[in-house]
């Protein structure tokens, strides 16, 4: 008796399949999945809300992702056509760098110890060094960077070059922001042109 149920159940879950994808199911779940996978540039835009206002950049840069991330909220984003990548990280109370570090003259051993609270197995940071300061605008701000370089090994790239800067918003939570690049192909311009975009809601 409970074999001939579960072939009855069987027959009327496949008939129950059939008919869905005789109804365009097939499409509907297609564009589903799709829109789950590979999200519409105005649902990455709503998902970036929490970090910032993101519907001023440019066209040249796709907004790869937008989702919480080892416990903070992120916005990914890549240059096309060099591959340049920026990170926008929300943090909350738990700032992973201030402002005044990224002033301060032991900056570099600040950027060593957070790189190395990060524990992402994929990826490791090695021989990282600060190599220069500056400022950029960002949030309608202008707040300072320092350009580093670093090897970062398990990944194809090897020999890295970027930026970090840190800027907080009206009531004081921190946004990290951070571009980077294989070493030669690394360019200030297209940080610089990501970053002066994005806006506080």
């Amino acid at each position: 008796m409970g074999c001939l149920k579960n072939i009855f159940r069987a027959v009327i879950l496949t008939l129950a399949v059939v008919g869905f994808m005789s109804l365009g199911g097939k499409e509907l779940l297609s564009g589903y999945l799709g829109n789950f996978f590979n999200p519409s540039k105005d649902v990455m835009l709503e998902r970036a809300k929490k970090v910032g206002d993101f519907s001023k950049i440019d066209d040249e840069f796709e907004l790869e992702k937008a989702a919480g991330i080892m416990g903070y909220n992120a916005v990914v984003a890549e240059h096309k056509a060099s591959g340049q990548k920026m990170f926008v990280v929300e943090s909350g109370d738990n700032a992973i760098l201030t402002k005044e570090d990224i002033k301060s003259e032991n900056v570099e051993e600040k950027l060593k110890k957070s790189v190395s609270k990060i524990k992402y197995q994929a990826v490791s940071v090695d021989d990282l060094h600060v190599t220069k300061r500056g400022t950029l605008n960002s949030y309608g701000q202008e707040v300072p960077y320092v350009k580093f370089e670093a090897r970062v090994k398990k990944l194809p790239i090897g020999d890295v070059s970027g930026i970090i800067s840190t800027v907080e918003t009206k009531d004081g939570s921190p946004r990290l922001l951070i571009s980077v690049n294989e070493k030669s192909k690394y360019s200030q311009l297209i940080a610089d042109e990501f970053f002066k975009k994005i806006k506080f809601f």
